[in-house]
This record gives C-alpha cells, sequence and structure tokens, in this order.
C-alpha cells in the first residue's frame, strides 16, 4: 500500500479541489502512449490506487509497461464510532491522494490500443469518480483544439481593446 516514510505534519486539513490539472501538473501524458484521465475532482485512496493497478497488471498479464502517476499526500482521520463530539480530531486512517478535472492518473504503453484501453477501463471501474480513456493522437488533437480557442480569445479581446480607442 503506498503511504509518506515521513511527514511534517500528522494531520491535514480538508483543503479545497479548485482549479483544473493543466500540462504542467500532471494533466499530460509524459510516460506512455495511453492513459486514464479524471473528468471530475475528488480524492482516490492508497487501496483504489492498488486495486486499479492490481485490475490493470492482471488483464495485460504483467505485459507492457504501467505507469501510477497519483500518490496519495494527504491523511484522512476518522473519529472512532459512537464517539462523543469534542475531544480533539481523530487518527489518521487511511492516505489519499487529491484528484483535480484533467488530471492523468495511470499511463500505459507497450500494449496495443484496445487491450490499453480495456485494461484502462477495467481500473477505471475500481476508482471512485469518472475518467475518460485517451492516448497521443486524441491529447494532441485537445491541444491544437485549446491553442486555437485561446488565439480566437485572444483576436477577440485585441479587437475590444482595438474598438475601444
Amino acid at each position: 500500500m503506498l503511504t509518506p516514510k515521513r511527514v511534517k505534519w500528522r494531520k491535514q486539513a480538508k483543503g479545497k479541489m479548485r482549479g483544473r490539472a493543466e500540462a504542467g501538473s500532471g494533466g499530460q501524458l509524459f510516460f506512455g502512449e495511453f492513459g486514464l484521465q479524471s473528468t471530475e475532482c475528488g480524492r482516490i485512496t492508497a487501496k483504489q490506487i492498488e486495486a486499479a493497478r492490481v485490475a490493470m497488471t492482471r488483464h495485460v498479464k504483467r505485459g507492457g509497461n504501467i505507469w501510477v502517476r497519483i500518490f496519495p499526500h494527504k491523511p484522512v482521520t476518522k473519529k472512532a464510532a459512537e464517539t462523543r463530539m469534542g475531544s480533539g480530531k481523530g487518527n489518521v486512517e487511511e492516505w489519499a491522494a487529491v484528484i483535480k478535472p484533467g488530471r492523468i492518473v495511470f499511463e500505459m504503453g507497450g500494449v496495443p490500443q484496445v487491450e490499453a484501453f480495456e485494461a484502462l477501463r477495467l481500473a477505471a471501474h475500481k476508482l471512485p469518480l469518472k475518467f475518460k480513456l485517451i492516448n497521443k493522437q486524441i491529447e494532441g488533437v485537445a491541444l491544437a483544439k485549446k491553442a486555437a480557442k485561446s488565439a480566437a480569445n485572444a483576436a477577440k479581446t485585441a479587437a475590444k481593446t482595438a474598438a475601444a480607442k
């Protein structure tokens, strides 16, 4: 199971899950040809990551390469059952990874696309969030669309500022 070796503070606040995972923060395929990309935000526990990894490796019969792109850094605390209110925060029960939309969770390479997508689909069913399957071509098309959209927005704002003068 994945857990940090050492932490500076044993317990953490819940925190916010704002924003998207962009290219520099785990939002782009880096190692493999195929990937599992989240479409919503949430937390994935260490047990869920391990279950998804095992499902993938069993499907491809230990062939190809699998990269786990997330790590459970955040401690999740729980108070004991039937405990009265107060008396501090509960003990650390599990570790979780905070996932933003667009984050690549798993990557795969060295196997055919049909086999990789089936393995990633099986892994996605083990996880509590919604995901989409991507490959290098799909990602390239999405990045080109995004660049065209930002260029159109820049042209529109330039036209507005020119009209205002």
